[in-house]
């Protein structure tokens, strides 16, 4: 079994990072945990240390922080991790297994809600997404040989939507897969912005001038306000 690093950016998840490094160490191929931090008020790096964590520092940009956690993984697996999701027991054989399919370099899970506030369908919708764009959404726990990683550069240096560009780049190393066990996640970011505010925010950070433009008019500084994403910032 190959071991895993996983990497876990965070920003004030006190409150949710307990039960997912639980879940996460519970795990026999997790070989470490790093956490990179983002300039936390809360009690999350304490919480991640008392986990034996790793914990790094870095500006709050989630593709910064993703890529000096993988450039300080030893892992034979990165494993990008949400600090409000949390891992099937049997991740390691499920990662090991998707790896092992001819031309497989990186793959994500299907992901279900553990909680109210989100568009129903969100197992569909990561097959869809994988199905038609080769893309993963982040919050599906993305892993990938750690040499594959290297050769691409490393994460890309983006401050919002860094698993689509990273997609775009390892797609050029290989096949992208959908592993056969399912991670659950919060809905939070919905209930605190609203459903469909959410999902137009996420657009716009990669493209529609047209969900651009209606975003502004709805609050797109809310990303920028959490990320310091140029493009949210209205």
């Amino acid at each position: 079994m190959p071991a895993l690093s996983v990497i876990i950016p965070t920003l004030n998840e006190a409150s949710e990072l307990p039960e997912t490094l639980k879940r996460a160490r519970a795990i026999p191929e997790v070989k470490e945990i790093i956490v990179v931090d983002a300039g936390s008020t809360d009690d999350t790096k304490a919480i991640a240390r008392e986990h034996n964590c790793t914990v790094l520092e870095s500006e709050p940009s989630r593709g910064k922080q993703l890529r000096l956690g993988a450039q300080q993984a030893s892992g034979d697996v990165i494993l990008f991790l949400h600090a409000d999701t949390w891992l099937p027991e049997n991740a390691g054989a499920v990662i090991a297994e998707t790896l092992a399919r001819p031309l497989v370099v990186a793959g994500g899970f299907y992901k279900r809600f553990r909680d109210g506030g989100a568009l129903p369908g969100s197992r569909l919708r990561c097959w869809l997404l994988w199905a038609l764009a080769n893309r993963l959404f982040g919050d599906q726990a993305i892993f990938v040989k750690r040499d594959v990683l290297e050769q691409c550069g490393g994460v890309p240096d983006v401050p919002l939507m860094e698993e689509f560009e990273l997609c775009k780049t390892l797609a050029a190393h290989g096949r992208l897969a959908l592993a056969p066990a399912t991670v659950l996640t919060s809905a939070r970011k919905f209930r605190k912005y609203g459903t469909l505010k959410t999902h137009w925010l996420m657009t716009r950070c990669h493209r529609p001038l047209l969900a651009r433009r209606i975003t502004t008019a709805i609050g797109g500084n809310l990303l920028w306000k959490k990320y310091g994403c140029a493009r949210c910032s209205g």
